[in-house]
């Protein structure tokens, strides 16, 4: 298994993301689900993560279980908003994507300069696929060439749950409207 790409198709990396234009030339790192569920819902399920990351909550997120109903007004986007603790929304898409910068001096000083940008791509009306892209700075010496391909291992793993957990919860809520 690849720690540069999980799930995504070979025409999902050669896509455009928000973040492109933040970090040009930066490593890239892909992750991506299947969604059955319209986009739109898809779209709200990812904007929880304002409140919570969705991943594994005994690490990511203190031990508290990420919420499982929507929070309302979560959707209501801003450039500058906090994001999942450390990131902050430095650009968006109302119903497509959402780019993310860490910001948090922790956050910074433990994972480096990371901008991830979600996408979702609507393949049908029950059906879309979340993609996400991280721009990860190159490593700046031997320190970082070493701990990297932990940093990227360990983000697959957290990065896959999140996903998985964002992608099911999208697909109930879907079934909870029909």
């Amino acid at each position: 298994m690849s720690l540069k790409v999980w799930g995504t198709r070979p025409e999902e990396t050669a896509l455009t993301f928000g973040g492109d234009a933040i970090v040009p030339g930066r490593e890239a790192y892909y992750r991506a689900v299947d969604v059955r569920a319209p986009a739109p819902v898809a779209f709200r399920r990812m904007c929880q993560l304002r409140v919570a990351p969705y991943s594994y909550d005994w690490i990511d997120n203190r031990g508290r279980r990420s919420p499982r109903a929507l929070t309302p007004g979560v959707d209501e986007l801003a450039t500058g908003q906090c994001w999942m603790t450390i990131f902050t929304l430095v650009a968006f898409e109302p119903g497509r994507e959402l780019t993310f910068r860490i910001t948090e001096r922790g956050g910074r000083a433990l994972f480096g300069d990371i901008v991830v940008t979600y996408r979702l791509l609507e393949l049908g009306p029950r059906h879309c696929r979340l993609v996400a892209k991280l721009h990860i700075p190159r490593p700046r010496g031997p320190l970082e060439a070493v701990t990297r391909p932990l940093l990227c291992a360990g983000d697959l793993v957290m990065m896959r749950r999140q996903l998985l957990n964002l992608a099911s919860l999208a697909q109930s809520d879907d079934q909870r409207e029909v």
